[in-house]
């Protein structure tokens, strides 16, 4: 069972992706939604959401695209997906329930809970999952050849 959101996992595997290919130039959200198969507009509201939090940092121009805002080792996953949940995609669903036994007992013990998921994820930094990316060889796939746009 996952208990993160599609935009929660989302959030973390594109900052982790940054992360391991944003040097020498930031990566174009183009080529980092071809790497994980998705169409580029799905993705950009997550990229600003994670820039508005200050975990990347969006560059203009040509050459642009996305960069860690800050050092990896000081970027938590729990950070990453504070800012995925910023961007709520929750308009059409039903109102919650609105009872004494909501409020006085399931809330809490779910709001406990929902606290102690995200602490275990503050204790996980972007820099120990480029790491894990590297030991098991997945850091080095750029996609299939061809799939840079050098158009200006």
């Amino acid at each position: 069972m996952i208990l993160l959101s599609r935009r929660s996992l989302l959030a973390i595997a594109a900052v982790v992706d940054i992360a391991l290919h944003a040097r020498p130039s930031p990566v174009a959200a183009k080529v980092l939604a071809h790497r994980h198969n998705l169409p580029p507009r799905h993705l950009e509201t997550v990229l600003q959401a994670l820039v508005r939090f200050g975990i990347l940092k969006g560059v203009r121009g040509p050459r642009g695209g996305y960069e860690l805002a800050r050092e990896r080792r000081r970027i938590t996953a729990g950070d990453v997906v504070r800012a995925a949940m910023s961007v709520t995609g929750e308009d059409g669903l039903p109102p919650l329930p609105e009872s004494q036994l909501v409020d006085v007992v399931i809330g809490p013990v779910v709001r406990s809970a929902g606290e102690a998921f995200l602490g275990e994820l503050d204790a996980i930094t972007i820099d120990d999952l480029c790491r894990r990316a590297e030991e098991q060889g997945v850091s080095e796939d750029d996609g299939p050849a061809g799939t840079y746009d050098f158009a200006i």
